[in-house]
């Protein structure tokens, strides 16, 4: 019956007469486009961009049932970073690719992020050049986050940290139609740095922009936040044995980040008109640290007493140095190194600050937050009487109160 009363809606009027029910009429009273999402709307058509994806293909209000226009491959997103770069993307209507190598499983938590059908985990092997392009395909964006901190009996250093980003890179300029690439490398990057990692890191920037100059490279410092790993591993040490060991008696400086601040600039390099292309912006926190420091506000957010143990490199040089020697002598694989992690340990030989000139989270418009309350308040999962129990700082009692 509906379609009949359509039908005579729309029928051909009588000569010498305008239809007030003709179809752009129709169109220009509910905003209805034409063919091919609607060339004659401003606001719903696709105006591609000459640099960057700023103004890709926005359609809606910008929330996450919105259209962004940005197709993003997003390597290592099951990662640490991983998690709070896709709830970012995912919420301002971008449809994330989340290549994955392990269980099915490893994904399904950033499904949650999007809308329905907006990220989309797909299986591939990081060795097989077509499985890579296949997770590649409809993406228009690529941003690498694939990195480790140690060694295992399948990866080294440098596959994972140099040659799969140079792999990427080459993939996504045979590709043709990537117009962001974005590869996360770290500060303190440089091929003359004590750290086998950081030297790798070093060595896939410059892989990645030999391939694609126009490439984005963000060099993030120690970041830190829930599944951070540096001051979850320092709360369980203490938890276990009562005290924390400063390794070369902690006296390293470094600039320590909040993870949500490293993920927004990255957001923000993309929608941007280009302007990041081509260029390296290194991402440390606003306070410069010591590890003492630092473990200063771990100890006040546990509510424990602070106990150190200062030990001298070549001791934990020392204690770390088997597992590293061991890693691709036996026929199964090793735990993974928390605290004592031979190639960490190497570079806590020099201070990684971010360089006088260097481009920072101000030059995306972005301004850090402090590490001190919100960033580690998930610390309090390991107070010993729950998260009501232990006393503050200013519950202390002064050394001379019975003098």
């Amino acid at each position: 019956m509906m379609q009949a009363v359509s039908r005579r809606l729309v029928q051909r009027p009588l000569a010498g007469e305008t239809s007030i029910y003709s179809s752009s009429s129709l169109r220009s009273l509910y905003g209805i486009s034409n063919h091919l999402n609607g060339s004659d709307n401003r606001r719903y058509s696709s105006s591609l961009a000459t640099k960057g994806v700023g103004h890709l293909a926005r359609k809606g209000t910008g929330g996450r049932s919105s259209v962004s226009g940005i197709v993003a491959t997003v390597f290592g997103a099951t990662g640490f970073l991983g998690r709070y770069l896709v709830q970012q993307l995912a919420k301002m209507g971008s449809q994330v690719l989340v290549p994955f190598r392990g269980s099915e499983d490893n994904p399904r938590h950033l499904k949650l992020m999007g809308d329905l059908g907006q990220v989309v985990p797909m299986k591939f092997d990081p060795r097989d050049e077509d499985s890579i392009k296949a997770v590649m395909a409809k993406a228009n964006v690529v941003i690498n986050l694939i990195g480790r901190e140690y060694e295992t009996r399948n990866f080294s250093f440098e596959e994972v940290n140099h040659h799969m980003a140079e792999k990427l890179a080459l993939v996504a300029k045979e590709h043709g139609g990537i117009m962001r690439f974005i590869q996360v490398s770290c500060l303190g990057a440089s091929a003359s740095s004590p750290s086998r990692m950081q030297r790798a890191k070093a060595a896939a920037e410059e892989a990645v922009l030999s391939a694609l100059p126009e490439a984005t490279v963000m060099r993030p410092a120690t970041m830190i936040g829930t599944e951070d790993r540096i001051l979850n591993p320092w709360a369980m040490f203490v938890k276990k044995y009562g005290f924390l060991p400063l390794i070369g008696g902690g006296t390293n400086k470094f600039q320590p980040v909040y993870v949500v601040d490293v993920a927004a600039a990255i957001v923000a390099a993309l929608k941007d008109d280009g302007s990041s292309m081509g260029k390296t912006y290194e991402l440390g926190g606003p306070d410069v640290f010591t590890p003492q420091d630092l473990a200063e506000i771990m100890f006040d957010m546990i509510r424990e007493w602070p106990r150190y143990v200062k030990l001298p490199f070549p001791i934990a040089k020392a204690m770390a140095g088997p597992r590293d020697f061991m890693v691709n002598k036996v026929p199964f694989p090793l735990p993974s190194p928390q605290i004592f992690n031979l190639d960490q340990i190497n570079a806590l030989t020099t201070d990684t600050l971010v360089s006088d000139k260097a481009l920072t989270f101000q030059d995306l418009d972005l301004v850090p937050h402090k590490l001190k309350g919100y960033p580690v308040e998930f610390l309090i999962q390991y107070r010993k009487g729950g998260p009501n129990f232990g006393s503050t700082v200013s519950e202390k009692i002064p050394t001379d109160f019975y003098n």
